[in-house]
């Protein structure tokens, strides 16, 4: 319990990763890619957000892993790089900077994405063993539920969980705020789930 409250990375550094994190997390790659692919403001169809399953929405497959692809990974190379700048607490800080610049990105009013590959790409940058946990509570849930967005809040609740198990406070402290703000951003699909009008995996309309 000591160590959760045991940080050794001074204050100008924690803003050095806090910033350097948050701008590469905010790179709206949504809305980036579809614009470049001719299909307008991604803002203006679906749910309004800029992540992989509005992209999605526009019927292009490739775009939306791309998109998925490249929210993940700015969230890993923040937490990568800022590691290998100043330290392993700077990385978590870094990944953690990523996911808020994706929710909340000051280029687009801080209206983003609800922060689900990004949260992934934190785990991956910091303890990329947890994303195999995630993927495998992912796949069991959808396996069982067909609800993408259950599998989601599912994974990102027990990791936090897994992680203090294993003797990793400090990442459990942050992914456990991550999944918090994860839940706060999926507020309405949790609605949607409790009243059985969530849509369900490959259903149409």
């Amino acid at each position: 319990m000591a160590e959760l409250f045991n940080w050794q990375i001074t204050l100008p550094i924690a803003l050095a990763a806090l910033a350097f994190g948050y701008l590469l997390g905010s790179i709206p790659f949504g809305l980036l890619l579809t614009k470049a692919a001719g299909l307008g403001d991604i803002r203006s169809i679906g749910s309004g957000n800029i992540g992989a399953t509005n992209v999605l929405r526009t019927g292009n497959k490739k775009l939306a892993a791309a998109t998925l692809l490249l929210d993940a990974l700015k969230a890993t190379v923040a937490a990568l790089l800022a590691a290998a700048l100043w330290g392993q607490e700077a990385g978590l800080l870094g990944g953690f900077a990523a996911f808020l610049g994706h929710l909340f990105p000051v280029w687009l009013g801080f209206k983003g994405g609800k922060g689900v590959a990004t949260y992934i790409g934190t785990l991956l940058g910091i303890a990329p063993a947890m994303v195999l946990v995630f993927a495998f509570v992912w796949l069991t849930v959808a396996k069982l539920s067909k609800y993408s967005s259950l599998s989601a809040l599912v994974a990102t609740l027990l990791i936090p969980v897994v992680l203090w198990l294993i003797g990793e406070p400090k990442i459990a402290l942050v992914m456990a705020i991550m999944t918090l703000i994860t839940y706060w951003k999926h507020k309405a699909n949790i609605e949607r789930l409790i009243n059985g009008t969530e849509s369900k995996i490959g259903q149409k309309g």
